[in-house]
């Protein structure tokens, strides 16, 4: 399954509006637009071909830059996760609100009601973990920037865990296949883009420096 991404006009106004951190990190290999870079860095990650293919597409605006490779990974998260709520309301609305077949209480019923829940939980953790990033540039102390991408770290663990309850919602149960085969394999690909994201994150703490 292909993951939608977000319009890179959108993207791009985003990023050129934030403020240039004042950590940097080591060098970065050398790289005409940034696509080296960040295949190194994928490779890195448990979905790494994912990871380049959703992420060179910005290769001119993260050129080597650790920090904006991580942010724009967290915002590609957050764009895809949106989507995805966006796409289970309209798909399965009259599902959640009259029941799917069996009722109301139906459980396919219930495990999409919980599944909307908990995306709409990992929304608003992503958020947190973004708000977090921005405040960086407010400190060149070490110890606090340790803090606060401790707390990016926590708010994308929690956004990951939010997806796991969601797709493990359907796993005792058979009815309505595919219903729960489009939202699993949906979902896959969100938790796919959120372990990547948090691994991106754990590079980008691991390598920076005061200048």
């Amino acid at each position: 399954m292909v993951v939608e991404t977000i319009t890179i006009p959108f993207l791009l106004l985003i990023i050129s509006s934030l403020i240039p951190p004042i950590l940097t990190v080591d060098p970065p290999l050398p790289s005409t637009d940034g696509s080296d870079f960040i295949r190194t860095i994928c490779n890195t990650t448990l979905y790494s071909d994912l990871c380049f293919s959703s992420l060179s597409t910005f290769a001119n605006s993260i050129h080597n830059d650790w920090n904006r490779l991580a942010r724009v990974a967290i915002y590609l998260t957050l764009s895809n996760t949106l989507h995805l709520v966006s796409y289970f309301q309209n798909a399965y609305s009259n599902c959640v609100d009259h029941g799917c077949g069996g009722g109301p209480h139906n459980s396919t019923t219930s495990a999409l009601k919980d599944c909307l829940e908990n995306l709409k939980d990992a929304v608003d953790d992503m958020r947190g973990s973004m708000k977090q990033m921005k405040e960086l540039v407010s400190t060149g102390s070490v110890q606090s920037f340790k803090f606060q991408m401790s707390n990016v770290k926590t708010w994308l663990s929690a956004a990951l865990t939010n997806e796991y309850t969601c797709t493990n919602g359907f796993e005792d149960f058979h009815d309505d296949g595919s219903i729960k085969d489009d939202v699993c394999s949906r979902v896959e690909d969100i938790k796919k883009l959120t372990s990547n994201a948090l691994a991106l994150v754990n590079r980008y703490a691991d390598k920076a420096i005061l200048p």
